[in-house]
């Protein structure tokens, strides 16, 4: 296990149409595009930003989290528009003593249903199986987001079940959440096939 890889220098993640890289300031206007559209957070236990000043502040929040070790944001980026910034991933929660870890992604709405989602979460799986050598990866879904758990079960997932009444999400209370997960070694099966 190396969650050092994770933390040492930032890891960018390439895939065949998007590219996991570091937020910066620059991305103010994408990263404030995604925030300030109450929809994107309909299934999300995220506050929307309707303060472009308050998504600037918070754009330095996530480079102090990445620096504490307590959470990774990349921005997903298109390869045929570098520099655009269409949604954002992450991976937080790890748990040293099972070595898991839970991850997260939103898009900006004009980018949803095109398989961004979907390519981001391989690329996730793919980094943090084979280069951080996590042992189990895990999500949280709002029992309503469909398109979420598309995307996971595309992706290999497992609806484990569901955690009723199990946490508090921002702006939405206490929430029923459902459990999808994926171990290293369902991956290396996932990835052996033709």
């Amino acid at each position: 296990m190396s969650i050092d890889q994770l933390y040492g220098s930032f890891p960018v993640i390439v895939g065949e149409r998007v590219r996991l890289g570091k937020i910066e300031p620059a991305h103010l206007n994408d990263v404030f595009a995604i925030y300030d559209n109450d929809r994107v957070f309909e299934f999300c236990g995220i506050i929307p930003k309707h303060n472009i000043e308050t998504v600037s502040n918070m754009i330095g929040h996530f480079e102090r989290d990445y620096l504490k070790r307590s959470r990774v944001k990349w921005g997903i980026f298109l390869n045929d528009a570098p520099n655009k910034l269409v949604g954002i991933a992450e991976a937080f929660d790890y748990n040293q003593k099972v070595n898991m870890i839970t991850i997260g992604y939103f898009l900006e709405e004009s980018y949803w249903a095109q398989g961004i989602a979907s390519e981001s979460v391989r690329l996730l799986l793919r980094y943090l199986f084979e280069t951080v050598e996590i042992n189990r990866i895990q999500a949280e879904v709002m029992i309503g987001n469909e398109a979420s758990k598309r995307v996971l079960t595309k992706n290999g997932f497992i609806k484990e079940g569901t955690i009723r009444q199990g946490s508090v999400w921002s702006g939405k209370g206490v929430v029923d959440l459902e459990l999808y997960a994926i171990l290293r070694n369902e991956y290396t099966g996932m990835a052996s096939l033709p």
